[in-house]
């Protein structure tokens, strides 16, 4: 599925399964607390916190996936092409970052 079917998938779920689709700010709101939970997971399970006995169940693609489903709603109700958006941004960081990695002695 590309981004523009996933963005239609969502659509059609809205219209079939909710009521309408959140407020923007709900919906900003709803995406910065799913990012706040993959931030939790990374955080215990590959940072340096331990990881609670409450958060060892959790799934970490779950947890993106539900930051991609309001990323997905926000640009439906906006009317942002997140596909073309996503080539673009692609293409740019391609031309602006050929090189720029590759020459980082840090990466090495």
């Amino acid at each position: 599925m590309n981004i523009s079917n996933a963005q239609q998938a969502v659509d059609q779920w809205i219209k079939t399964h909710g009521v309408r689709y959140f407020n923007e700010l709900t919906n900003m709101a709803q995406l910065t607390e799913e990012v706040g939970e993959v931030a939790r997971i990374i955080a215990r399970r590959y940072g340096e916190q331990s990881e609670k006995e409450s958060d060892k169940d959790k799934d970490l693609g779950e947890e993106l996936a539900d930051v991609l489903f309001v990323v997905l709603c926000l640009a439906n109700q906006t009317g942002v092409d997140l596909q073309a958006a996503f080539d673009r941004k692609l293409e740019i960081k391609t031309q602006r970052d050929h090189d720029r990695h590759r020459d980082n002695p840090k990466l090495k």
